[in-house]
């Protein structure tokens, strides 16, 4: 499908990643070396709910590429699943990092009652080969789906969330409740910029007004999940709602999705988000 081209504002930059610390492929060194290589201007590490990519990031990033420090937090809005991406917080902040130790704890918890769940339905995983290859981050459902397709269980990985782990699938565990608003809230104690991550083509325009009232301060127009109406759509919200318009890839890994920096997202868009955020440069 064809993607629309932001507006002009110089070379590109990608807002939405992720690394090994969370669902990524990358270690965060590969992963800026790939930035430097596809010439980015700026690239945004949000890994979920994980700021352990940021330090080893800067130290790769140099001068070779700026770097956006980012968060994707997992949350609830009226039984919806939404994510909030948190820019620019202060990754010393105690509150955020004691939430984020509890959010490391609830998902090895539903992991290990996932996997428990497909134990009885006849799809047995070892449990310690998940953890492991789930590497230094934490622990999700994507981890899961890998194993059900190394152990033979599943074609694919689609196959994995269609039979047992999407939200009507067998094994389908929920997560604790975080309320969107809540999250909203802790970026902003954390000193960032809230911005609504891939909202899609379905979401109402209600729901967002009510994270704007709530704090929210920019929504994702550009993703690979977007495509030219709901592109066109976002930006004519942010326009009336005065939200900020960010964008990226949502890079997990090659083969995984979109390529880093496969989406127009110009280096304007950054200009606005440190404006916002009070970050000079």
């Amino acid at each position: 499908m064809a993607r629309p081209l932001a507006s002009p504002g110089g070379r590109r930059v990608d807002l939405h990643a992720h690394t090994h610390f969370s669902d990524g492929a990358l270690s965060p060194e590969k992963l800026v070396a790939l930035a430097a290589e596809r010439e980015l201007a700026a690239l945004s590490i949000t890994d979920h709910d994980s700021l352990e990519a940021l330090v080893p990031a800067r130290s790769a990033a140099g001068r070779a590429l700026e770097l956006v420090p980012g968060i994707e937090i997992s949350s609830v809005l009226a039984g919806a699943e939404l994510h909030i991406l948190g820019y620019y917080v202060d990754p010393t902040y105690e509150g955020l990092l004691e939430r984020l130790s509890l959010f490391r704890a609830d998902r090895l918890r539903r992991a290990q009652a996932i996997m428990e769940r497909l134990a009885q339905l006849g799809a047995l995983l070892d449990v310690e080969e998940v953890l492991g290859r789930a590497g230094p981050g934490v622990v999700g459902r994507p981890h899961i789906a890998a194993a059900l397709v190394r152990a033979g269980h599943v074609e694919s990985l689609e196959d994995a969330f269609r039979r047992f782990l999407g939200r009507d699938a067998s094994a389908y565990i929920p997560r604790p409740a975080f309320r969107s608003e809540d999250a909203i809230g802790l970026i902003h104690a954390a000193g960032g910029v809230s911005v609504l991550a891939h909202p899609g083509a379905a979401l109402p325009e209600a729901a967002v007004a009510h994270l704007v009232d709530a704090g929210l301060r920019g929504i994702e127009v550009w993703h690979p999940q977007h495509g030219a109406a709901t592109v066109r759509r976002y930006r004519a919200l942010a326009l009336r709602l005065d939200l900020l318009e960010t964008g990226g890839s949502d890079y997990h890994g090659p083969g995984r999705s979109a390529d880093l920096g496969g989406m127009a997202v110009p280096a304007s868009v950054l200009a606005r988000l440190k404006e916002v955020a009070g970050v000079a440069g």
